[in-house]
């Protein structure tokens, strides 16, 4: 056996799998088709990399000619064709047509291997995208693809969404496959009728032609249209894991192994009729399955994730835009904690950019005037004018809400995959089981009935699809409420979570409104000044206050410094400038009364800001809707002056803790999750982003502010707070529909095994019986989510 499989490898190239020409390349005892294929084993070999040959035989591709890349040493092609640049690296994202195999994934994450710049690569496997960060000092733009060329993987450039372009050639793929199976299921119906109508006997030599003729049709559909569960199952199994797509792989198999030795050694007509049908139907399904998710998807796509807002400069006025409707050329006033929503150009300020959002990279990055600041930086000191120079992409800041480095790296295992690796062990055995009996009975007909029945009439498609379809559902339905979830994912997170806790400020009070008094003496110098200093920040007493002086000019903020949940300084004029509590004025200054923004000039007192603040309309009755539910607590930065305020709206047991720092309120939610809790935290991201990381399922509250904070699971516009009861319902009415879509599926499957053991349900029955079931638990999931959103008035 060993022998024979040397034999075969020697007649193909050992690196792309072709068959050898007469004048072939050798290296040792490898041969190659030409000399790319040798070129790409020796690159690999003299940088230890011939694991590549060890995950898949033959993984390669065979090179084409060179491709003219002069046109990659363009300054302006390479600014539009990089996600990212600053000093010495960059990083960039290719499609690379080639990847369709786990060697593919192993060499390309190891491309650090080959050269020292590359700092490192990431795959996309289902999108062929490979994202790679390296320093452009030492390898060029078109070295870096002049690299990946001479592997075998040469990426598809186009200054266009390429992405999305080869998604639907995608599709188009999947519609060639179901036109060549219905194409060939035609013609061995149209072969098999002599068999279905008992005239085979009449014409012994037809007999014969046609069940050639089935096999030969059977043959593109299982190793063509087929190919795709094979190369699931194969990959599932080296990983020692059996997903959904191996009990059909394996039917597939038998079905054309049986009809090959039966039809090869005359014993009968075999299952071409069978296979063919059954694959047409498992295609047919998957293609129902994208176009029904692709709809669904295509709504939560087109609204955006963000319900953030962006601070434009209009004929010299701020006014709040939709990031979706940020154009070219537009002015951004950029405050600090504020996110860059688009390529912009620094025209005003110092930027000091935290980059980590981008690049996983903490430490800020200085900024001059003219430089290009890239869509997902977060400004981290004086607010900053910029001029945009990209349009907005949705899909790259949806790309970083999902970066890797924000992702909770604690293993949590969905539903969905604790159920569906059981019930694929329980229709095998079961298949095994009726097959062994029917086999002791000695009736092999019946045998091999109930075990192709059983496979088929069980396909686990169904229990794949309830779980994806029901959560993206309730994704759209929160979409239209402004209550926006990164990934469906978190939609079960959001259900388990039993402790709920609050920030105050900007959460439980609205940004928006509030009644402000001065106390103290500020002419109008100095309070052009204090505008000029908070309107540098976020923070909704700074917004609240900068509403209320109305200062029609600006003056310059020099050291500009905010100091989380405690308050702003900065140097004006000359004059160094202080508004925020009490805890960061000098020693002979504490003596100062009063809860509010304290001001201080030069080091002289100059009073304070009192804000009684409006707490967010209807927020009793949602407290109201908890209470029973749920652990509640809040956890404010603020001083305790609402505190009266917070226990008549919330239960008399509800722990309210003061001048909380953001440590702090990490600390309460680590002490809590270690006691065993579920923890929800609600905030607006600006001091609480530790704390929003670190729970279960952290909301960022926003009102047209852009203090969207990367490590949280949800976004949450303000005026929406009072439906979070509502959502939360929604989200376990979610798991009710997909346990009851199981249970659909699993008395389905009851059913059908019964008649299926018995070894008198014919195979080709139970393959059109599959799509249907498909079809039922599509449509009872999306009914049910609809009919649970109008329960909970979210519809």
């Amino acid at each position: 056996m060993e022998s024979k499989e040397k034999i075969v490898k020697k007649l193909v190239c050992y690196h792309c799998g072709e068959d050898l020409p007469k004048l072939k390349f050798e290296v040792g005892d490898k041969d190659f088709c030409c000399a790319g294929c040798m070129g790409v084993f020796k690159i690999l070999s003299e940088n230890n990399l011939c694991n590549y040959y060890a995950y898949n035989n033959n993984p390669g591709k065979q090179l084409k000619s060179e491709n003219h890349l002069e046109y990659l040493d363009e300054p302006k092609i390479i600014t539009q064709l990089l996600d990212y640049r600053h000093e010495s690296s960059s990083i960039i994202t290719f499609y690379i047509p080639a990847i369709h195999c786990s060697s593919c994934i192993w060499l390309l994450e190891h491309l650090y291997k080959i050269n020292s710049a590359i700092f490192s690569s990431r795959i996309d496997f289902l999108k062929k995208q490979v994202t790679i960060s390296f320093n452009h000092e030492e390898i060029s733009l078109k070295r870096l693809v002049q690299t990946l060329n001479q592997i075998g993987y040469e990426p598809l450039i186009s200054l266009q969404d390429v992405v999305k372009e080869n998604r639907n050639s995608i599709d188009k793929t999947l519609v060639l496959k179901i036109a060549v199976a219905g194409f060939c299921m035609g013609n061995v119906m149209l072969f098999s009728f002599p068999e279905y109508f008992g005239l085979s006997g009449f014409e012994q030599q037809f007999q014969l032609l046609f069940g050639w003729l089935n096999l030969a049709f059977a043959i593109p559909v299982a190793f063509y249209c087929g190919r795709d569960y094979f190369i699931s199952a194969i990959t599932s199994i080296k990983h020692k894991h059996i997903n959904l797509d191996t009990p059909l792989a394996l039917i597939i198999a038998v079905l054309f192994l049986r009809t090959a030795f039966e039809v090869v050694f005359s014993l009968g007509p075999g299952f071409a009729d069978t296979l063919t049908g059954l694959v047409f139907l498992l295609l047919m399904g998957k293609w129902l399955k994208q176009r029904t998710y692709h709809h669904i998807s295509f709504d939560r796509d087109y609204r955006s994730y963000f319900p953030i807002a962006v601070t434009a400069l209009q004929n010299g006025k701020e006014k709040p835009v939709s990031i979706n409707e940020i154009k070219i050329g537009e002015r951004l006033w950029i405050r600090n904690g504020e996110l860059v929503p688009a390529d912009s150009i620094l025209m005003k300020g110092n930027g000091r950019m935290d980059m980590s959002f981008v690049t996983g990279e903490s430490e800020p990055v200085n900024k001059v005037l003219g430089e290009i600041i890239y869509a997902g930086s977060r400004q981290t000191g004086e607010a900053i004018e910029l001029e945009v120079v990209k349009p907005v992409s949705q899909s790259y800041l949806t790309g970083l809400w999902n970066n890797e480095h924000y992702k909770k790296h604690d293993l949590k295992q969905n539903f969905n995959d604790s159920v569906a690796k059981y019930f694929s062990l329980g229709v095998f055995t079961i298949a095994f089981c009726a097959t062994g009996y029917w086999l002791f009975q000695s009736d092999s007909h019946k045998a091999w009935s109930a075990f192709t029945a059983v496979i088929i009439v069980a396909c686990p498609c169904v229990l794949a699809l309830s779980t994806p379809f029901t959560l993206s559902a309730i994704l759209s339905v929160f979409d239209k409420n402004g209550f926006y979830i990164k990934n469906t994912d978190a939609v079960e997170e959001l259900a388990k979570c039993n402790t709920i806790i609050f920030d105050k400020t900007g959460t439980l009070t609205s940004s928006q409104t509030a009644d402000i008094s001065f106390s103290g003496m500020l002419d109008s110098s100095e309070e052009i000044a204090v505008c000029s200093l908070i309107r540098n920040s976020a923070h909704p007493l700074s917004r609240q206050i900068l509403k209320k002086l109305n200062a029609n000019k600006f003056y310059a903020v020099q050291n500009f410094l905010e100091t989380p949940g405690k308050g702003l300084s900065g140097k004006i004029k000359g004059q160094k400038v202080y508004a925020g509590n009490l805890s960061l004025l000098p020693a002979h200054l504490k003596k100062a009364s009063g809860n509010g923004v304290h001001v201080v000039i030069d080091g002289v007192y100059k009073g304070y800001f009192s804000i009684n603040q409006h707490w967010r309309p209807d927020l009793k009755e949602l407290i109201s809707n908890l209470k029973n539910s749920f652990k509640l607590q809040v956890l404010s930065g603020d001083t305790n002056k609402d505190e009266c305020d917070l226990k008549a709206i919330f239960p008399l047991n509800t722990k309210i803790r003061f001048r909380q720092n953001p440590h702090q309120k990490l600390s309460a939610v680590l002490e809590l999750q270690h006691e065993g809790n579920k923890i929800m935290m609600l905030g607006d991201g600006l001091n609480d982003a530790g704390a929003l990381k670190q729970s279960d399922f952290g909301i960022a509250i926003t009102d047209n502010i852009n203090n969207f904070t990367p490590g949280c699971d949800a976004i949450l516009k303000g005026n929406s707070l009072n439906f979070l009861s509502n959502f939360i319902q929604q989200s376990k009415d979610g798991l009710k529909i997909i346990k009851i879509s199981f249970a659909i599926a699993i008395a389905y499957n009851c059913i059908g095994i019964y008649y299926a053991v018995q070894g008198t349900l014919y195979p080709l029955v139970a393959a059109v019986l599959m799509p249907i079931s498909t079809i039922t638990i599509i449509s009872f999931t999306t009914l049910a989510t609809k009919w649970f959103a109008k329960k909970n008035k979210l519809a």
